[in-house]
């Protein structure tokens, strides 16, 4: 009686689904890159509507006590500001001991910040410190420096550990109407604070001369801040520049009852601060607040600290709260009818069921996707939107609150009103931060607006990026599983001697297409850590123009992708390799797809609009590429409409075409020049922005693989 063989053994579930998806890579890629397009339009309409997470903010809890005679005060002092702008030459020194003597005369500790203007230069070393570390610029002059003045009100309820921030920017050399007006705002607020019993967190007031930019001003204070300096301000290049002593006139010669220091003081760790500047538009019909809140590397505050401002701007004072759009989308046409069809798939899912809130109107539609593409925008490019920025870097939640008045020079009751609404606005917000028993940590750090009272959480639209990432793996799988199984089947048509020895083969062969195709890869990826070196070369080269710089980096990139291909890809170099089959393009393009994937799933980790946006372009060119003589061979409608999209995807997956067609689209190609890519770069790497690595080392790359995929000798 012969033996019964055992039954196969089963395959687990999931070993049965990842076969299923593998073998069925064309359907679920077409559906799940629809899916994560169409995901990422629906998230203006799957935004939620913005609360407080922390309960002890209680925003609007209590009466605004700023009283009209605090304002009044301020009126004083923005029309003492004024006045200085029309002096010439030292009213830079003047309008800082004005500044100077209005804080010591509200009992404030003083003193004055020193800093010197730093050189903005790549260097690949420094690309991962921050944005503050560059070299400081030699030879300066006594113009070139910068003067903070600084103000601290200790808290009577606190031990000096913690402290909330104000900061005031103008530009001491030329004091502008918005800029006296924000500090009449500030010195409102910080008056009152001065006398009040109920503050249990210090006050740190800094007025930045904005001379050398307002970033630069903020985050010298900041790095003197967080890293003690020990010298005085007074014995540095006190010989070369004798007018900056004048600043201590004050306190030398009325210093009896005057408490202006000449060390750094310091106050204790930052929970918050708020960059407050005013826009003169007198054009507008109503006063307006807008906020920026993008850092670096698309960082962002917590979102408690935009909804108390929110709330509070709104629902107290009045004010009509904006966030920064993408204007021309407005005006799309395609766009407006993407909204009506949603508002009208809403109302018939309404009327199946009242519960379904699905779709808005269209009008909101395309606003809150403006909104949606701004955000994702600033926080791709990992530019701060304003010096809150600077905050950041530490880990301090911090925004910029740009007022907009519409208020006229001569109009004196609308000016008073104007500064006691700012005024109170910004009591408002430091009472709710004031009662704070730790730092911010109940809301959201990971999200993107789509509009002042409107957000995406990070559990939301991460499933966009997951469904437009998806079909990569299984793809590559699908690929790499197709060429080795034709190469297998090719292999047993044919007679053969000895089974052992084929198999042997077969297995040595697989070895070494998987191994070759990594290696054209990994070399690709090599050169592109070259390319992203370039610039800092090219920056040494003087008088050169960004269009100059441009050719000259894409002629170096060229000249080194020519070499590695001598190196790697040359009939020479593959002389002593088995023959490859047909199919080597497949194993190519597997292990290309493979390192998308992982490129941009790391980049998603760092910065998520950066890897959504270039999930955009590299994830349909990665999966539809193929050789094109491929295509040519078949001749059908489709191979060439396949071949034409390839073409498309080519071409505009090139970093700087996509930049030009993006930016000409926005502004206007009559405004667009090639140079304008070179001094983006530029504003890249002198952030420290990740997706200047990203662009460098995984998008270009990829395409270049994608390339070769193309023209491909098959």
């Amino acid at each position: 009686m012969a033996e019964t063989e055992p039954p196969p053994k089963r395959q687990r579930p999931i070993v049965r689904l990842g076969i299923f998806l593998i073998s069925h890579s064309f359907l679920f890629s077409v559906v799940f890159c629809t899916a994560g397009v169409l995901s990422l339009l629906l998230l203006p309409i799957l935004a939620k509507n913005t609360y407080i997470s922390e309960n002890a903010l209680m925003p609007g809890s209590a009466n605004p006590m700023l009283s009209n005679q605090d304002v009044s005060e301020a009126y004083r002092l923005v029309k003492d500001v004024i006045g200085l702008s029309s002096k010439g030459r030292g009213a830079g020194i003047e309008s800082q001991t004005l500044m100077a003597q209005y804080m010591s005369d509200l009992g404030a500790e003083v003193n004055y910040h020193k800093f010197h203007p730093q050189i903005v230069q790549f260097h690949p070393l420094h690309f991962f410190s921050n944005p503050d570390s560059g070299a400081i610029e030699q030879n300066t002059s006594c113009s070139s420096y910068g003067v903070n003045t600084v103000g601290i009100i200790r808290a009577p309820r606190s031990d000096g550990k913690e402290a909330i921030v104000l900061v005031t920017p103008y530009n001491s050399k030329k004091i502008k109407r918005g800029e006296a007006l924000s500090l009449g705002i500030a010195y409102s607020v910080f008056s009152l604070l001065s006398r009040v019993t109920w503050l249990a967190k210090d006050i740190i007031w800094l007025v930045a001369d904005s001379q050398h930019g307002e970033y630069a001003a903020v985050t010298s204070w900041l790095r003197d801040y967080h890293i003690p300096a020990f010298t005085r301000f007074h014995t540095v290049d006190a010989e070369m520049c004798p007018e900056s002593n004048n600043l201590f006139a004050v306190k030398d010669n009325k210093g009896a009852g005057r408490n202006i220091y000449d060390g750094f003081k310091r106050a204790g760790t930052m929970a918050a601060a708020l960059v407050i500047k005013v826009v003169d538009r007198s054009d507008q019909f109503e006063d307006s607040l807008s906020i920026y809140a993008e850092a670096s590397n698309g960082q962002m505050p917590n979102l408690d600290l935009i909804n108390i401002v929110n709330y509070l701007a709104v629902h107290r004072q009045g004010f009509r709260v904006k966030v920064e759009k993408l204007w021309s989308l407005l005006d799309s046409k395609w766009l407006k009818n993407l909204g009506e069809i949603f508002e009208s798939v809403g109302k018939v899912a309404r009327s199946l069921n009242p519960q379904w809130k699905f779709g808005i109107p269209a009008v909101d539609y395309v606003e809150g996707l403006a909104t949606l593409a701004s955000s994702m925008y600033n926080q791709a490019l990992g530019v701060p939107t304003g010096p809150h920025g600077a905050f950041r870097d530490y880990q301090v939640d911090a925004i910029t609150l740009e007022i907009s008045s519409r208020t006229s020079a001569d109009n004196m009751i609308r000016q008073n009103e104007f500064l006691l609404r700012g005024g109170r606005l910004i009591e408002g917000v430091i009472r709710s931060v004031n009662n704070l028993l730790e730092k911010f940590h109940q809301s959201f750090f990971l999200y993107l607006m789509t509009g002042p009272s409107k957000f995406v959480s990070v559990g939301v639209y991460m499933i966009a990026f997951a469904l437009l990432v998806a079909p990569l793996p299984m793809v590559a799988a699908s690929l790499y599983a197709d060429a080795i199984n034709l190469n297998s089947g090719q292999r047993k048509d044919k007679p053969s001697s000895t089974t052992t020895t084929d198999n042997e083969q077969d297995i040595n062969l697989r070895s070494w297409k998987w191994a070759n195709a990594a290696k054209k890869v990994f070399g690709v990826y090599l050169w592109g850590s070259f390319v992203s070196l370039l610039p800092y070369y090219i920056n040494q080269i003087p008088n050169c123009s960004p269009t100059i710089s441009f050719v000259i980096w894409v002629s170096l990139s060229m000249l080194g992708l020519l070499i590695m291909y001598l190196i790697l890809a040359s009939p020479r170099s593959n002389a002593k390799a088995p023959k490859l089959d047909v199919y080597e393009w497949a194993i190519l393009k597997s292990v290309t797809i493979s390192s998308a994937f992982i490129g941009l799933c790391l980049m998603s980790v760092i910065n998520f609009s950066t890897a959504e946006i270039g999930g955009l372009l590299i994830v349909p060119m990665c999966l539809m590429a193929q050789p094109l003589r491929l295509d040519i061979r078949v001749g059908s409608l489709g191979k060439l409409s396949r071949l034409a999209c390839n073409l498309v995807l080519g071409f505009m997956g090139f970093p700087p075409v996509a930049f030009l067609v993006s930016k000409g689209l926005l502004v206007g190609f009559s405004n667009t020049d090639v140079g304008d890519f070179w001094c983006w770069l530029e504003s890249l790497w002198a952030w420290s922005s990740a997706t200047y690595l990203y662009i460098g080392m995984i998008h270009l790359p990829c395409w270049v693989l994608c390339i070769h995929i193309f023209f491909h000798r098959c």
